[in-house]
Parts: structure tokens; sequence; C-alpha cells
């Protein structure tokens, strides 16, 4: 069956609507292009594990970044995306782990849909939600002009935002700053995972560069990061105090506020060199 035309995509990840847009005393009717989001049901081994809202775009990256950012699976040869399949009602993927992995996975099946990417809405224990982060590995130091210039590059390579200006981003910078991967979705814990789909397809090294969000620091974003091995994670708005113990924890140099000519570094500072901006915790 075919889409009704409003509701037909003029480019992955974004829908063309008919508006009323009124602006310094005129009105004119236009058209306008707003960011998808769509239920993404993730299955393992033909087991029901999770539903996310997401941006219907570089689902083969968010199906292989959201097994690894979740911790379901340590590496990507212990995955595979057996199918992704469209229907009226949403997407549905299907992941094949190891038994073991599967086993594991069980106890943490949720019963709720995640929203706008939540990574632990429905979640069945506590105890899977705040399970210990790994232990990143000791990685490079990076700059504070890198980091600069990641956040520069950054603001140019997000076409999904400047097209609707409702997504997030997270770019993948190598220890320059030059970014190399950027991912786009509505919620900012899908677009990380996507970015770490993307980044173990590319078959990149983590620990060779740093990881930069259009977001808030929240404590999912961090436990995400570590799982994929980053060890530098810059978020252009605040962390919370849950997610500066795990990137404590975890190993993880965590930069907050991260904006042209400033930032705040809450753990790990050793990793940035150069005069830094803003008051470190």
């Amino acid at each position: 069956m075919s889409r009704p035309d409003h509701q037909r995509e003029s480019r992955p990840g974004a829908v063309e609507k008919r508006v009323l847009r009124r602006h310094l005393g005129r009105q004119v009717e236009a058209s306008d292009m707003v960011a998808a989001e769509v239920p993404v049901a993730f299955a393992c081994n033909g087991v029901p594990f999770a539903v996310m809202m997401a941006t219907p775009d570089d689902l083969d990256d968010f199906a292989l970044g959201f097994a690894l950012g979740e911790g379901i699976v340590a590496d990507a040869s212990e995955v595979t995306v057996e199918s992704i399949e469209t229907s009226l009602e949403g997407i549905s993927i299907t992941l094949s782990i190891p038994p073991g992995r599967a086993d594991a996975l069980a106890g943490r099946q949720r019963s709720l849909e995640g929203r706008s990417g939540c990574g632990v809405c429905g979640t069945a224990q506590i105890e899977a939600v705040l399970r210990p982060p790994p232990v990143v590995g000791t990685g490079g130091t990076i700059t504070v002009e890198a980091l600069d210039r990641a956040l520069r590059e950054l603001q140019g390579q997000q076409p999904l935002n400047a097209l609707t200006g409702a997504t997030h981003a997270a770019g993948w910078a190598n220890a320059e700053g030059c970014v190399a991967l950027v991912r786009e979705d509505v919620g900012r814990h899908n677009a990380l995972d996507k970015l770490i789909g993307a980044m173990a397809r590319a078959g990149i090294d983590p620990g060779a560069g740093f990881a930069v969000v259009t977001s808030r620091a929240s404590f999912e974003m961090v436990m995400k990061a570590a799982q994929a091995g980053i060890p530098v994670l810059a978020a252009i708005s605040a962390p919370t105090a849950l997610a500066i113990a795990l990137a404590e924890t975890a190993g993880l140099t965590l930069v907050g506020f991260a904006r042209e000519h400033g930032h705040v570094v809450y753990s790990h500072r050793r990793r940035l060199r150069g005069k830094i901006a803003g008051v470190a915790a």
C-alpha cells in the first residue's frame, strides 16, 4: 500500500508537510520539511527486546551500534543483522547473537517502548540499567584546538538538522579534530548508536580519536561511549551527576558545555592538552 502524499518522504529521515507560516504579521501557505520518527522494534534471536522511537535512516548502523552500545554484544563480530523490514506500523530489525549473549540478555528485556531513543525506558531490572561500565582504553591525548575544530566541523555536517531543525548529531573525530563520521537522529541516544555502528562497520579504532554530540551528556550516553571503547566524549550541553560518576569509573574523559572558545572538563582531564577553558570538576 502506498503512503498518502502528505506522508511521502522527500529524503531519508525527512517528510514534507503543508504548513501555515506566520512571520512579521504575514502568513502564507508553504511546504515544510520535518524529521521522521517511527517505532523501530529490535528482536534478538527471534525474541523481542526493545522498541525505540527513531529516525528511519542509517538503520544498518543503528542496528549494529545499538547492539554494541547497549552491551548486548562485546564485538561487532558477535552480531548479524538478519533483516530490516518496514511496514505501516514501523520498522522491525532482527539480530542474531551467540546463545550465551542471548541468555544474559533475557533478564534485561523491556516491557515499554523507548521514547525518542531512551536507552533505559522499560528495562526490567534496575541492576541492568546501572550495570558497571567497562573501563575504556588509555587512548591518546587531544588538544583543545582539535576539540574546537571538531565542534566547528560538526556544525556543517548535519544535513538533516539543517533541513528540519529537529535532530541531534553524533560525530567521530580523529586526534587532529577532523570529523570523519556523523550520524543524525531525533533521539540523541540513537544518533550515538548509529555513530558507534558506523565506526564498527568502517573498522575505526575507538581509541584513536573522540566523539562529539549535540546534546546533554546523560548517563546513557556515557555508558554507550564506554561500551564502545570511546575514551573522550564531548557534549555541547551539560552532563548529569550520574554521567560524571560513570565517566570517572570507566576512565572516560567527559567534556560538557563544549562550545566555541570554551568547555568544562568533568573527568579524567589528562587526555586534554592545552589551555583548558571553563572550570574543571
